[in-house]
């Protein structure tokens, strides 16, 4: 499957530049990228769909006098690159000048960055992986026999390359894999009907769960959720297990992103040194972690990423900027243009079950609805659906519900973090235990 070819993408972004410098561009970068793979669903025992996918593509920015111009293209003929960096200086002359717009400053960009062990190609078989998706939806629906339908199995399999290149001398390019299995079924009791999930993702296909045990976990978490009820209305103790933890410490780096700061739409302006989270909290950003899935060399400007601490015992040491907010903000980048690179929270060793006594009454949330969160204010209003804990005990299934509280206090509030951390994202969490939430039911 595997026919990429790295130098040429490189000597392509090097002729998109030369192209660019002709016209009079004061600075001007490249972003050029080859992918590949497919993906095969089975449902109810049968091939669902089946698609392939292969694509490619090439975008240019230019800048004159800080005056920018974008455009991209798919067709990586000399022709048409040649009319695309045309397109993008024209798009320049009817734009604003900018002074926060242009390149990376040259001094950060990377130098000798390090292979990070992120291309493991699947040759797998399009019939092997049919097989797959078969075998793990098949052990999701022999559960339980109240897992009457199925939202299918799927099997993903992709790779590809990237190369990023600008007038500052830098042509940096590096090949990724991402390869996935996932199921979800419904299961079916009466006139109630609940739906759940599982999945495993890795860059090595060798490091994916067993579809058998995904599937039997899938199954499980539905026939669990049969019998679901509303709760009072009360203010108790919230436990997130790891795979939704990590969307609380996502509103975090969305509030101290560059956007949201110099935009002023953030419940976390002017946060630098100050406490954001519980004091024996801390968040690591290891972006050279070899094989993980948020790992990167450089951003998308060719900053070099480095391993830094964002979070120490609860104090906020940086921000997530890249170049253009970090000169809104008179700051520097800190080479997180184009997102964060494997933030590591610290966890106690709690696992799960002990967070389940430790919380003794409350709700445990497996799963949110809807976009109730405001980073303006920090405001948290989210549908809920989960399991009613007494005496440390699940003691039933519960649905319909809405927690609510305030991200400020909710991050400080939080008791405990798990060790049962999930690998499966960019972010890596356990479980984590907040003090008090508001549980709006009937």
């Amino acid at each position: 499957m595997t026919d990429f070819d790295l130098q040429k993408l490189q000597e392509c972004a090097d002729e998109a530049l030369q192209k660019a410098q002709q016209l009079g561009a004061n600075e001007a970068e490249v972003s050029l990228s080859q992918g590949s793979g497919f993906s095969v669903t089975a449902r109810m025992q049968e091939v669902e769909t089946l698609e392939h996918h292969r694509d490619q593509g090439l975008s240019v920015s230019v800048y004159f006098d800080q005056s920018k111009g974008s455009a991209s293209t798919s067709d990586l003929n000399p022709a048409a690159i040649s009319e695309t960096v045309e397109k993008a200086c024209s798009l320049a002359s009817f734009a604003a000048k900018d002074d926060c717009a242009g390149l990376a400053d040259s001094e950060l960009l990377a130098k000798n960055y390090p292979d990070l062990d992120l291309w493991y190609p699947w040759d797998i078989p399009v019939a092997e992986a049919i097989d797959l998706a078969v075998e793990c939806e098949a052990a999701a629906l022999a559960v339980d026999s109240r897992i009457d339908n199925s939202e299918g199995a799927t099997v993903n399999v992709a790779e590809g390359v990237q190369v990023y290149a600008n007038s500052h001398g830098f042509n940096g390019g590096y090949a990724d894999s991402s390869h996935s299995i996932s199921c979800s079924v419904l299961a079916k009791d009466g006139d109630e009907m609940q739906r759940d999930y599982e999945y495993t993702v890795a860059r090595n296909p060798d490091l994916l769960a067993n579809v058998a045990g995904i599937g039997r976990e899938a199954g499980e978490r539905a026939v669990k959720r049969l019998g679901s009820r509303k709760t009072k209305t009360a203010n108790v103790p919230v436990l997130f297990p790891a795979r939704l933890a990590r969307g609380l410490v996502g509103h975090l780096v969305g509030a101290i992103s560059g956007g949201s700061l110099y935009r002023k739409a953030s419940f976390l302006l002017d946060s630098l040194n100050q406490q954001v989270m519980a004091s024996h909290i801390s968040i690591q950003e290891s972006p050279h972690l070899p094989g993980a899935l948020g790992s990167a060399p450089y951003d998308s400007e060719g900053v070099a990423t480095a391993e830094r601490m964002l979070v120490e015992k609860g104090v906020l040491q940086g921000y997530v900027l890249g170049s253009y907010s970090s000169r809104k903000l008179g700051m520097q980048s800190t080479g997180n243009a184009g997102g964060i690179h494997n933030l590591l929270v610290s966890h106690s060793d709690a696992g799960f079950d002990d967070l389940l006594r430790e919380m003794n009454t409350g709700l445990l949330v497996t799963e949110l609805m809807g976009q109730g969160v405001n980073t303006v204010t920090g405001d948290y209003s989210r549908g809920a659906a989960g399991f009613w804990v007494e005496n440390g005990v699940i003691q039933y299934p519960v649905h319909e519900v809405t927690i609510a509280g305030n991200l400020a206090t909710m991050l400080k509030d939080i008791i405990a973090v798990g060790n049962d951390v999930d690998l499966r994202s960019t972010i890596q969490t356990g479980s984590m235990l907040l003090k008090e939430m508001t549980v709006a039911g009937s």
